[in-house]
């Protein structure tokens, strides 16, 4: 799985802080994923948010290091200084859109993990990328972007497709790829979750329609 483990993100900490710098740097490598999904007309678009979210989340950290050594910090001074348009601004709004594509990955690939499939079609993921569109990101999206998305799932790559093009091509059998994405979403699930925390508790979700 050299594609999800090239770069290993820090464990979470007791008292949930993400460094923004070690965050960033895992996550900058997750962005090639969408192209294993291949369809270019929809998957495209979220590659390129993704990279843009970290691109822009980038640019405030680089300001002042110090000041924003964690996700935390970054909404905190944001809130304070935008005033009533935050959350709906700067680093802040990109990391809640950075954290839905992020999502929307990781729910794919623990359905995936967990064996979910179409009993008809077991090579196929389809399956898995609706239930991760629909937990992730089809409530933030209008009526176009979902049509798009939901028409898109029938031509995702076969599973096997996937697996090797997370290997970058290498032949590995399918039980250690699952392995692999295994490790991956232990040490990611509880990053993500804690981020969404973080924004539950500064009330910095917001659900207006993309």
């Amino acid at each position: 799985m050299a594609l999800l483990l090239e770069h290993e993100f820090k464990p979470l900490p007791a008292d949930k802080q993400i460094e923004t710098l070690p965050f960033l740097e895992a996550v900058a490598h997750l962005p090639p994923f969408f192209d294993c999904l291949g369809t270019p007309i929809v998957y495209s678009p979220v590659k390129a948010d993704l990279a843009g979210n970290i691109k822009k989340i980038r640019a405030v950290y680089d300001s002042n290091p110090a000041k924003f050594k964690t996700l935390q910090n970054i909404l905190e001074v944001e809130k304070e200084l935008h005033g009533s348009a935050w959350p709906k601004t700067g680093a802040t709004l990109a990391l809640m859109w950075l954290k839905r594509g992020l999502k929307f990955m990781l729910v794919l690939l623990q359905s995936i993990s967990d064996g979910e499939r179409d009993e008809e079609h077991p090579n196929l993921i389809r399956v898995n990328a609706l239930k991760a569109y629909e937990i992730a990101l089809k409530k933030y999206h209008g009526w176009m972007l979902q049509k798009l998305f939901t028409g898109s799932v029938y031509a995702l790559p076969y599973k096997s497709d996937l697996l090797k093009a997370l290997e970058k091509g290498k032949e590995v059998k399918e039980e250690e790829s699952i392995e692999k994405i295994h490790q991956f979403l232990t040490r990611v699930t509880p990053i993500l979750d804690a981020i969404y925390e973080m924004y539950t508790k500064m009330n910095a979700e917001l659900s207006y329609k993309a």
